[in-house]
Order: structure tokens, then C-alpha cells, then sequence
């Protein structure tokens, strides 16, 4: 059986450094973790180093739904790796994020999600992952975010 998996990358107009602390801040994940457009802020709580966790509460209709896990590897500006638990995740699904600067304010991020129940719970993390991505994106080009660092 083939490992099921999302492969992602997205270029983003802002500084490697800004793009790779945005993982690691609660209140800056909060506002770029919304795997459906127009979703409202997510509430999250980040312990950005090896070994640390987070939690990620996301509001869907009248639902919470709880997602976290563990930082496995923090490798600053290079990579990031994490569990990824959730009501639709299966064990040992990971997320690696790998991150590369493409001049002063341009960063190149390939995601890469593996191990999932089945086809259809890909291709839903798939669309979500996406979604993350653009509002990253979206988010780092603000005037407001780029005299936040």
C-alpha cells in the first residue's frame, strides 16, 4: 500500500524569518490556520521548540474542533516537522514544512502531509492545506503584519 499524501508549495512576499515565526506564534497561526475561506480566527496556543505542543481550535458551524500535536523538529528558517492529531487524522500523520529564501522578501514553502484514513480525508486536507497557505500569503502582505516583526 502507497503512503497517502498532500504535496504542497506556495510562494509568499515576505521575509523567510516572518514566514517561518508565523508557524511558531499563537496569535499570528491564529489568524492564517483557516482551512475553509472565511472562516473566523482559530484559537491556538504554540510551544514553538523540539518537544513543544500546540493546540488549534477551529469554529466550524456551532462545532469546536480540537486539532494538535508536537513539534518533532524546529529547525529555524530551513524546516519544520509536527504530529498532526484531529478527529480526522489517523496515527503518525506528520506535517514537514520546509522553507526557502528566494531574495530579501520572498520564501518558497513546500508542505508535505502524509499518512491519512483514506483517499477522502487527503483530498479534504489537501483543500484545507491550501487554503492555510493562501491566507498565509495573504496575511504576510498586509501593511499592518509587514510593522508587526
Amino acid at each position: 500500500m502507497t503512503e497517502l499524501a498532500v504535496n504542497l508549495n506556495k510562494t509568499i512576499n515576505a521575509s523567510i524569518e516572518k514566514v517561518f515565526n508565523a508557524w511558531l506564534n499563537a496569535e499570528t497561526l491564529s489568524r492564517f490556520m483557516k482551512p475553509l475561506p472565511g472562516m473566523p480566527d482559530v484559537r491556538a496556543e504554540v510551544d514553538g521548540r523540539a518537544g513543544g505542543r500546540f493546540t488549534i481550535y477551529m469554529q466550524v458551524d456551532d462545532r469546536e474542533i480540537l486539532h494538535h500535536g508536537e513539534f518533532l523538529e524546529v529547525n529555524p528558517y530551513t524546516k519544520l516537522v509536527f504530529t498532526w492529531v484531529s478527529p480526522f487524522s489517523t496515527d503518525g500523520s506528520t506535517v514537514s514544512i520546509y522553507f526557502k529564501a528566494l531574495g530579501d522578501d520572498r520564501t518558497r514553502i513546500d508542505l508535505r502531509h502524509v499518512k491519512f484514513k483514506g483517499e477522502e480525508e487527503r483530498v479534504s486536507h489537501e483543500l484545507g492545506w491550501s487554503n492555510v497557505l493562501e491566507a498565509l500569503s495573504a496575511m504576510t502582505v498586509t501593511p499592518e503584519v509587514q510593522r508587526a516583526s
